[in-house]
């Protein structure tokens, strides 16, 4: 009676052992190849599955575009020596008498004016001159000006002006640059290129750094590894232009069998599938499906109708973009497909690791359970 009970009591709890495994959800990353290819919209989901090829690729390998407009890259260089408001003078008057000169005491023919300022309004102030607009002119266009000014009064008045450091024709550089500041716009560093390097350059990648220049109500932004190769990029510079450098914000998220599960920043500015796999680790060798390569996305009209072969679609669409990378050219046409900003890679597991699961399951409990009937028996 025992020996019937005992067996009696393992079958039971092979039997609770396989209804629990079948009655409960298995862990896992996700949902797998099937449930994905489930939500298709031919089997009314709310997806576009969609398999990579050469066209798939080509169609949706748009990638940010940046650039200045027009205003920014028809504007000339300003003059080295073009005066602006808060620049700060040195003006030097010599005058042809000596008994009694216009500025300076008896016996004095040499006045100096240091650290005159063109105020906000674009004017100087000069004895007996009065208030004369400097900026927009040369120093020499100004020496002309109060010349003209003073040669009524006094006879025959040599004047000289130089620009000092001030504060007027000036940008400002902030973010991830190397040196921060104002800094001001001189005749080796009238355009862009040269005064970041005026600057010391970048203090991040070169190859993740974006270079935005905002003058008054308009702004553009670059590639700072465009700026060096395309020259048209290199703009010139104006008075209050403000400089920033940013680092490249985009990223996917990478779930499923990955070598890693997390929210991974480009390393680059383009990044193709294959790059992103590798990026996360690669696919986990215990678990991934090659079969199962996915790439999910909110897809924008244009792009969705011509890789769709369709034109009736209105708004963004949901689509997911299918890599088997067991193919013959399934490793190329992952290189080939660009990773963008927002997109989720999602690797599935095997089939395989599924059937592990369960029966690593089903032996786990009823080996318990088998422990369970043996320890009651050998109470009885």
């Amino acid at each position: 009676m025992r020996f019937t009970g005992s067996r009696m009591a393992r079958a039971v709890a092979l039997l609770a052992a396989v209804s629990m495994v079948a009655s409960c959800g298995l862990p896992r990353s996700g949902p797998s190849k099937r449930e994905l290819l489930a939500g298709s919209v031919e089997q009314d989901g709310d997806a576009y599955i969609v398999n990579v090829t050469p066209a798939v690729s080509r169609a949706t390998a748009v990638q940010p575009s940046f650039g200045f407009s027009s205003a920014f890259q028809n504007a000339g260089l300003v003059g080295s020596d073009t005066l602006a408001s808060g620049d700060m003078l040195s003006i030097t008057v010599y005058e042809n008498v000596k008994d009694d000169p216009l500025l300076g005491n008896t016996g004095q023919r040499v006045s100096a004016l240091a650290n005159v300022q063109i105020d906000g309004q674009g004017f100087i102030f000069i004895p007996y001159a009065g208030r004369i607009k400097a900026a927009g002119q040369t120093p020499e266009g100004l020496r002309q000006a109060i010349t003209r000014q003073l040669e009524d009064q006094t006879p025959d008045p040599q004047v000289t002006v130089a620009r000092v450091a001030g504060d007027g024709a000036t940008v400002s550089i902030s973010g991830q640059a190397a040196g921060n500041g104002v800094y001001p716009i001189e005749a080796p560093t009238r355009t862009l290129a040269t005064m970041l390097a005026k600057s010391g350059g970048v203090a991040i990648d070169p190859g993740m750094a974006i270079v935005r220049v905002t003058r008054g109500r308009h702004t553009g932004k670059i590639w700072l590894t465009d700026l060096y190769e395309k020259p048209g990029l290199d703009i010139a510079l104006r008075p209050g232009d403000k400089i920033v450098v940013e680092e490249d914000s985009r990223s996917f998220v990478a779930l499923g069998a990955t070598g890693g599960q997390s929210r991974v920043p480009f390393e680059s500015e383009t990044m193709s599938a294959l790059e992103a796999i590798a990026t996360v680790g690669g696919l986990s060798t215990a678990s991934a499906d090659p079969t199962g390569v996915f790439i999910l996305r909110d897809e924008d009209e244009a792009i969705a109708n011509a890789v769709l072969g369709r034109s009736d679609l209105i708004g963004d669409q949901r689509i997911i973009y299918v890599l088997d990378l067991t193919t013959p050219t399934g490793l190329f046409e992952a290189r080939d497909f660009q990773v963008r900003d927002g997109d989720t890679l999602y690797v599935t597991e095997a089939p395989f690791v599924q059937w592990q699961k369960t029966l690593s399951a089903i032996t786990g409990t009823t080996g318990a359970a088998s422990n369970i009937a043996n320890t009651a028996n050998t109470g009885n």
